[in-house]
């Protein structure tokens, strides 16, 4: 799916794509910037290439939007799993952010995997001085069950960055982890819940349900919209990064919320449905779709 940058002469897919009508102020400052906007990940390396920085920058290409990264952590990663970690040291990281910052107009940002709770810290610092929307994948346990944020961390998440996060996208077992005694597995109450935390507006996905008919759950100022999907036959790698990536794209290119979710939620889709096998684990990696 291609949302669209103007200044990277892309044609708007009308379908997916609601323009936003309601932002003069930022219009305005388009304008007067010939840079192109661009969406920054925060987040781990994938070595598989399946999520991560990697399917981040991928997503990014394929909505039109220029990708730019700042590494967290570097894994030793293929389709059967993640074998083993290596912390980019914080100094670093921030070297990264203000280099970003100092160069690009970053008009969104997605953050994924951090990995600890100093660069939690970090991160939440470069935010507060950053004027774009923040799409928080809380990445706490990878796809194949390996820890990617010590326990201990998780309060500083809550504390530091839900309430930073434009939008916060967990799976089911990560709103478990962040809500601990106040979740109560019914979607809507837990997506109300982890917006009291905080965060602006919450996709819940319900993807790690057993039911046949996958349902996330957004809810955005009280209201509340459900998208519904036929289970595919497929055990994908990756696909809550892309899922995030693309709505940050959406974003980027001047989508207001809602509409960037749905158009990510359609772009996930396609990329589902052209799901291939690169390794010899079970887990299949997501293309990008045709745009």
């Amino acid at each position: 799916m291609t949302f669209g940058n103007p200044s990277m002469n892309r044609r708007v897919a009308a379908p997916d794509v609601l323009p936003n009508h309601n932002n003069s102020r930022r219009s305005a400052a388009r304008r007067a910037d010939p840079r192109c906007a661009s969406v920054l990940t925060i987040a781990g390396s994938d070595s598989g290439g399946g999520a991560g920085i990697q399917a981040d920058l991928k997503t990014f290409a394929a909505c039109g939007v220029h990708g730019l990264s700042a590494i967290t952590a570097l894994t030793a990663q293929d389709t059967r799993g993640v074998h083993a970690i290596h912390a980019v040291p914080v100094k670093h990281l921030a070297r990264e952010l203000e280099i970003l910052a100092g160069d690009f107009r970053i008009a969104a940002v997605k953050i994924g995997m951090l990995g600890s709770a100093a660069a939690i810290r970090v991160v939440a610092r470069f935010l507060r001085q950053l004027p774009a929307p923040v799409v928080l994948d809380p990445v706490l346990i990878s796809s194949s069950g390996t820890d990617l944020l010590p326990r201990g961390a998780h309060r500083v998440l809550r504390e530091e960055l839900l309430p930073l996060a434009s939008l916060l996208t967990p799976n089911l077992p990560e709103a478990a982890l962040l809500l601990g005694k106040n979740h109560s597995g019914d979607a809507a109450a837990d997506a109300r819940a982890l917006c009291a935390l905080g965060a602006q507006a919450v996709l819940l996905k319900g993807g790690h349900g057993a039911a046949q008919t996958i349902v996330d759950t957004f809810v955005q100022e009280g209201a509340i919209h459900r998208f519904r999907h036929r289970r595919l036959p497929v055990i994908a790698h990756g696909t809550g990064c892309v899922l995030s990536a693309a709505i940050a794209a959406g974003l980027a290119s001047g989508l207001e919320l809602y509409p960037a979710v749905r158009a990510a939620q359609r772009h996930l889709q396609r990329a589902l449905r052209g799901a291939y096998r690169a390794g010899r684990g079970t887990a299949l990696i997501l293309p990008a779709p045709p745009r």
